[in-house]
């Protein structure tokens, strides 16, 4: 028997970085995402080794074998793979099992793979052992692997928007988060593929800024919070001018989002990025942002729908690497089947 499962990476729109706590705890965060269909995949095969794990990553040519719940110490190898079987095996440590693990964007992109990488793993024990959980209990699970047993500093709402899927606006509060799923009509998701367009600027996110801008915080700065706001706001002017279908508005308010964003830290932009976005708005962009949390990683722009080519040539020439895309409305999927 093999089980499979894929959970999506996704693109933030608005709102990114009213989700990193402590923030959201005392005043409360807003996110409006979606999923796109690029994914985080995971197999795996029961074998008859008692105890043994073996974990291949496809996208390293990485080959490890664990014997032990000792050898699963935290050394910057696959700690993420050890984190899920450490909370999904404690009863189930004799078992012998086999991982396969690949991703369609790497760590860093800014689209939430590590945590669809997680949510991916969470999903194949769950469908192995039986252990039918809630979606939110799935999304929860992730984030505490992530962000408490790892220690990996980062927001709240990757978790979430992979396992759910779609269009969604996220609410976060002290102990709840509640995922608010849009009916987006078809035409309108139709629409925003035809004229979204996705860059990759070259590099990863720059390591350090979601530190800054926490202690920016808790020294309450001025500017961070003031940002902060201006970011729960554009949020929601952004997930009105959706679902109302005022597409052109979306993109513009996509430029304001950005705007604000970056002056959450010094570093969430820099001369690469802000030739890419500068040269984008030049020839036919609305509007557009990083997509997580800044230095790097990929660029989404809304584009005038006859200049969208000239938009991705310009970039193109500029180095950046253009990805093509769609939404995913599905969310966390998992199968099995006999070989």
């Amino acid at each position: 028997m093999v089980i499979r499962s894929r959970a999506p990476l996704r693109i933030s729109f608005a709102g990114g970085g009213t989700d990193v706590p402590p923030y959201p705890q005392q005043y409360g965060g807003v996110v409006l995402s979606a999923t796109i269909n690029k994914y985080a995949y995971g197999s795996l095969v029961p074998d008859n080794h008692e105890g043994r794990l073996t974990v291949q990553s496809l996208d390293y040519d990485v080959v490890a074998k664990y014997h032990s719940d000792s050898d699963l110490v935290y050394d910057g190898k696959l700690d993420l793979v050890k984190a899920v079987v450490r909370r999904m095996l404690k009863q189930e440590n004799e078992r012998g099992i086999r991982l396969f693990l690949h991703s369609d964007a790497p760590p860093g992109s800014g689209l939430g793979s590590s945590s669809a990488l997680v949510v991916a793993l969470i999903g194949l024990f769950n469908h192995w052992l039986r252990n039918i959980k809630t979606n939110y209990e799935i999304a929860e699970l992730a984030y505490q692997i992530e962000r408490i047993d790892l220690g990996i500093k980062g927001g709240l709402q990757d978790q979430y928007s992979s396992v759910f899927g779609g269009f969604n606006f996220m609410e976060f509060y002290q102990d709840t988060v509640v995922v608010n799923p849009l009916r987006v009509d078809h035409s309108l998701i139709n629409e925003l593929e035809y004229n979204l367009l996705l860059c990759y600027t070259g590099t990863t996110h720059v390591s350090g800024i979601l530190d800054r801008q926490i202690q920016s915080y808790i020294n309450q700065q001025d500017e961070v919070l003031s940002a902060l706001e201006n970011l729960k706001r554009v949020t929601l002017d952004i997930k009105n001018a959706l679902l109302q279908g005022r597409l052109r508005d979306f993109g513009a308010l996509l430029h304001d989002e950005w705007t604000y964003k970056q002056r959450l830290d010094g570093e969430i932009s820099n001369s690469r990025i802000d030739e890419l976005y500068h040269v984008a708005l030049k020839n036919g962009a609305l509007g557009g942002k990083i997509t997580g949390a800044g230095g790097g990683g990929y660029m989404l722009l809304y584009c005038e729908f006859d200049k969208k080519h000239i938009v991705a040539e310009k970039l193109e020439q500029l180095g950046g690497q253009i990805v093509e895309f769609g939404f995913d409305l599905k969310g966390l999927q998992t199968w099995s089947f006999s070989e």
